[in-house]
Formats: C-alpha cells, sequence, structure tokens
C-alpha cells in the first residue's frame, strides 16, 4: 500500500504531493515501483495535528482519487468522515482506511451501504493529544479487545466478515515500548482471522531507535517492514515501495526454499 498524502502537514511527506500535479506524478511513480493499492489521505493524523473541514478534504482528495482510479489503480481512501467516505465510494475505491474504526457518526452506515472493504485501526485519543501519555495494562490485550468490539459493530451493521482489516496503530497512542511490544507479538492478531494492516513506515518509533530524522528512515521502515510480513501482516502501508517490495521478495524467496 502506498501512501499518498494530499496534505501540507503530514509527518514525512507534508507538502511534498499537496498539489494535485505532483499528486499525480507521486501516484505513477508508486504504480510503477509496485504498489498494489493507493492510500490517498487529505487530512494528517501525526501528533499535534488539527482537523480539517469535510470540504477542504474533499477538495484535496477528490480529484487524486479520481485520477487514481482512472490510471486503474486499487484506491483506498484515509479518511474519518462519512461525507467523504461517501463521495470517495462513489468514485469507485475500493477500501476505507479509518484510523477512527468507524466510530464517527455515520460513518458505519456509510460504508455498510456499499460494497468496499474497510480498515479498522485502534488508537488511544485523538491525533493533537494522543502521544501525550499513551498508558496500556496490557497493550495486546487491550487493541485486540478494542478491534475485536469494532469488527463486531461492523458486523452487526452488515458489514461481512470478509470486508474487514484490521490495523493495530503503531504511533497512535503509544509509546516506543508499547509499539515493540505489539510489532513483536504481531501474530497474537491472526487468530481474529481478519488480514492484519501495519503502517509503521518513517514513523517516530524508528528515529527513536535509530536517532535518525523523518526523511532518513527509509531503512529502518524496510526492517519493520520485513518483521512485520514475517510476523503475518498482510498489507503493509509505506513511502518507499519498490524498496519494501524488493525486500519482501528476499523474504519470500528464502521462506519458500523448503518447497523447493
Amino acid at each position: 500500500m502506498g501512501i499518498v498524502n494530499v496534505t501540507p502537514d503530514s509527518f514525512s511527506d507534508g507538502g511534498c504531493y499537496a498539489t494535485i500535479s505532483q499528486a499525480k506524478t507521486h501516484i505513477s511513480q508508486l504504480i510503477a515501483e509496485g504498489a498494489d493499492v493507493l492510500d490517498i489521505g487529505g487530512e494528517s493524523t501525526r501528533p499535534g495535528s488539527k482537523p480539517v473541514s469535510v470540504n477542504e478534504e474533499l477538495d484535496r482528495v477528490m480529484p487524486v482519487i479520481e485520477y487514481a482510479i482512472n490510471q486503474n489503480a486499487l484506491v483506498s481512501v484515509d479518511t474519518t468522515k462519512p461525507e467523504v467516505m461517501q463521495a470517495s465510494i462513489q468514485a469507485g475505491i475500493s477500501l476505507v482506511n479509518d484510523i477512527n474504526a468507524l466510530q464517527t457518526p455515520g460513518a458505519l452506515e456509510v460504508v455498510a451501504a456499499s460494497e468496499v472493504m474497510v480498515c479498522l485501526m485502534h488508537k488511544q485519543g485523538q491525533p493533537d493529544t494522543m502521544q501525550d501519555a499513551p498508558e496500556y495494562s496490557d497493550v495486546i490485550n487491550e487493541v485486540g479487545a478494542f478491534l475485536r468490539q469494532r469488527a463486531a459493530a461492523a458486523a452487526l451493521a452488515g458489514i461481512t466478515a470478509t470486508r474487514i482489516i484490521i490495523d493495530p496503530g503503531f504511533g497512535f497512542g503509544k509509546t516506543l515500548k508499547h509499539n515493540l511490544i505489539l510489532l513483536r507479538q504481531l501474530d497474537q492478531f491472526l487468530s481474529m482471522n481478519f488480514p492484519v494492516l501495519v503502517g509503521i513506515s518513517r514513523k517516530s518509533m524508528l528515529g527513536a531507535i535509530t536517532g535518525n530524522a523523518v526523511d532518513n528512515r527509509k531503512y529502518a521502515s524496510i526492517a519493520a517492514a520485513l518483521i512485520a510480513a514475517d510476523k503475518g501482516a498482510r498489507i503493509l502501508r509505506v513511502h518507499d515501495a519498490k524498496a519494501t517490495r524488493d525486500a519482501l521478495a528476499v523474504l519470500e524467496a528464502v521462506n519458500s526454499v523448503g518447497a523447493m
């Protein structure tokens, strides 16, 4: 899953693809590099970020979504707003990627009335304050319990299990230790029988480990992606599509050698 942030303030590439022209060029690059899905978002959810209006988000993402769909790409919309979900679904997206796990009033109904897939993510708190002092008694059990509850709510609304993806939400209301525990025990979520999406690319946890600034975390991101894949993640949300795909090819070759 290649990241397309049509925002001026995302933590890694804010402003790099804020114009429609820049976003189109980036989409073409991600497709050429082998991204299977394009995740297009118009509102930054980095720690400390502020929300934007529905109209502003629509103005940012809709031209880019329409362009990506015209390139015959599978498209995901990264949003918490039912209005943006609805417009994106009507345009032809394949996935709603919601950090709020369809808790916004109306979101469940919009997705249920469609045939698109949905990614339900865990977060503690809201983006503007979520990293102030996150606390858990047992991060694996608490994140798992939340995801089960949201999957049950989705099912009750009429969203079949085959349409649901789960995301433990790395960096969303978690300390470095919480994130490392989640990554080390990611396979604990496989028993829920939903595909697991992981988004670690360039995040602050990697900066805390390596000491590198956000624009110098490519190699750490690939290492984290490989660990996630080896622990059972089915979807990797990344900035560096080709580098990640090449690394995964090596992992897959090693894992399949016994079958040769």
